[in-house]
């Protein structure tokens, strides 16, 4: 859920900050926002308080890591639109290049024991 979500103000960019959470969650079977109940992760989606500490992240290229942190930006006037979402260079320089059909082994371990509070 988009920080603005919460503030009854929002529009197409909260399916933007959607796509950067399920993106996160595909690359490292992990949730970005945690905490032990719905308040402590909306605090943490207010704050858009995340992290890439993971060791899943450890196989994951700095400009997915980046490509994810322009979906995840607080401000919705910063974050990306669809239009500049497809022409980041880690999409871009993806286009044409075969995907892996092997996760990392900690990202599928992480997907297999995740469970919803």
């Amino acid at each position: 859920m988009a920080p603005e979500i919460f503030k009854k103000n929002y529009n197409e960019k909260c399916d933007i900050w959607s796509i950067g959470v399920i993106l996160y969650l595909m690359l490292s079977g992990e949730l970005p926002f945690k905490g032990k109940n719905n308040k402590e992760m909306a605090e943490q989606i207010l704050m858009g308080k995340y992290n890439f500490d993971s060791p899943a992240w450890k196989n994951v290229s700095n400009e997915a890591q980046q490509f994810i942190q322009k979906l995840l930006e607080i401000d919705p006037e910063k974050r990306y639109s669809a239009s500049e979402a497809l022409q980041d260079p880690w999409i871009t320089s993806n286009v044409e290049k075969p995907v892996p059909n092997v996760l990392a082994d900690e990202a599928i371990n992480n997907l297999r024991t995740y469970r919803v509070l």
